[in-house]
């Protein structure tokens, strides 16, 4: 997938170009089902495929003083759009200026001069321009400034599944809510978040299980609790992943606050050499499954015993998992 941040980074216009525009937060199944068109289309018409998105996230513009915790920080979700098979990318900067811009000016400066669109593809939720003055119909939406300015509009009704809409914001919340199998159905794969090991402290041994914490971590995490994981330690050929059991919250047990992400590893063996842990080692840690949520324990001996159960609960979750698969 071709990543463009400019304008001046675009093709000349050859072949016909077919957008779609969107945050893209979690790439999941409602965006893939239009992306999915919009490659098949610009396949039909010999063109290039294109998703639009922005950076910053527009909500940490717009409402500054709201945490706006993603799904898929911005790597994430670029990894996540080039698995689509989308031939490329553009990211805007979303700053304050632009985010004056109105609806006619990124319909004719963006869509039609810059990117030369032959189509645009859009949930029929789209809204675009100052203070999201437009949406996809209407005389100034965005089906009207495709006939104005020369490129073809396709509306898509939003998807529902289990209930609901699949949409970010739903996701979101049930990832705040620790339902994480929820959150799979929706995503179309497990949650997962990116980051390194915690500074100083590479890999130790809790209670005679192997385990690695996480580096702060200021994007979505799911709710405070016990969860059945896996740990992909390390990137490319020297990536490796083991079955775990991570623990989110404040560990209550001892007192202090001393919030972590702290994953046990199932089938743990030292690492060294290439795959030797530092502070930069990448880390991928998916979530599966949630099996209790945070509680306090009268004593060090007792959160051992648990430990100990929900070891067993997730391997035996895992030796399912490789039964059937």
């Amino acid at each position: 997938m071709q990543i463009y941040r400019q304008f001046d980074q675009l093709p000349a216009a050859a072949a016909p170009v077919v957008a779609t525009i969107g945050n893209f937060d979690g790439v999941h199944l409602g965006h893939q089902s239009v992306i999915a068109e919009v490659i098949a289309r610009a396949r039909a018409l010999s063109g290039q495929s294109l998703a639009i998105t922005f950076d910053p996230h527009p909500a940490r513009v717009l409402r500054p003083e709201q945490p706006c915790p993603l799904l898929t920080p911005l790597p994430g979700k670029l990894e996540l759009l080039a698995a689509t098979g989308i031939d490329a990318t553009l990211i805007l900067p979303f700053t304050e200026a632009f985010c004056h811009m109105s609806a006619r000016d990124f319909a004719a400066n963006i869509l039609k001069q810059a990117v030369h669109a032959a189509e645009v593809h859009e949930g029929e939720n789209f809204r675009f321009g100052y203070r999201a003055e437009a949406g996809v119909t209407g005389e100034h939406g965005l089906e009207a400034l495709g006939r104005q300015l020369g490129f073809a509009v396709r509306v898509y009704a939003p998807r529902s599944l289990r209930g609901g809409p699949i949409s970010s914001s739903r996701i979101r919340s049930l990832v705040v809510a620790g339902d994480v199998n929820h959150a799979r159905a929706l995503l179309g794969r497990p949650f997962s978040i990116d980051s390194t090991p915690a500074p100083g402290r590479g890999y130790g041994t809790r209670y005679a299980v192997p385990t690695i914490n996480l580096a702060p971590y200021t994007d979505l995490l799911p709710a405070n609790g016990v969860y059945i994981t896996t740990l992909t330690v390390g990137a490319g050929q020297h990536a490796e992943t083991f079955e775990a059991v991570t623990n989110i919250g404040n560990r209550p047990t001892f007192g202090a606050d001393s919030f972590a992400v702290e994953s046990h590893l199932l089938n743990f063996h030292p690492l060294e050499g290439d795959q030797a842990l530092t502070e930069q080692t990448p880390l991928r840690l998916t979530f599966l499954r949630r099996l209790r949520p945070e509680q306090r324990f009268s004593s060090p001996e007792a959160l051992r015993a648990q430990i100990l159960r929900d070891v067993a609960h997730a391997r035996r979750y895992f030796a399912l998992c490789r039964k059937f698969s």
